[in-house]
Order: C-alpha cells, then structure tokens, then sequence
C-alpha cells in the first residue's frame, strides 16, 4: 500500500491508466479473432473484410502504447499472409 501522497497520486493514475489500456487491448484482441476466424472458416470475402477494419485497431493500439509498434505491424503481416494464402 502506498504511504506517501506522490505513491497514493501515482497508484490512482496507474489504475486509471490500466483501464483504458486494458479496453483497448480487448477490442484489439476482438478484431485479431474475427479476422482468424474468419481465415479458420475459409471465407476470404469476410477475412479481408475483417482485417480491414482490425488493421487500423491495431496500428491505434500501436500509437496509444498499448503494443509496441513492431508488435502490430507483425501482426498485421501474419494476418495479411495469412488472407492472401486462402484458396
């Protein structure tokens, strides 16, 4: 527990931040799952689709340093190999 009034200022910060980061990492898992399940399903119309809109999710997640921008743009190349390799 925090004992200092800077700590306790810090831990108040910390859990706002943790929640705003915490919702962007879930909506950003949600679009990264739609589009593989899309891929499992086999429908390419709906997996290019999906990655369309996951895309800019993951860049926005990139910018708001909830991934590490190499870690997006690695995820949206796996994804787009993925699309593209569908019969």
């Amino acid at each position: 527990m925090a004992n200092h009034v800077s700590a306790e200022k810090r831990a108040r910060g910390t859990a706002r931040r943790t929640v705003v980061n915490r919702t962007c990492t879930t909506r950003v898992r949600s679009y990264v799952k739609k589009v593989e399940a899309a891929i499992a399903a086999g429908d390419k119309a709906a997996a290019k689709a999906a990655l369309q809109a996951a895309e800019p999710e993951l860049m926005r997640g990139a910018q708001k340093g909830v991934l590490k921008k190499n870690t997006a743009s690695r995820q949206v190349s796996r994804l787009a190999k993925s699309v593209k390799a569908m019969a």
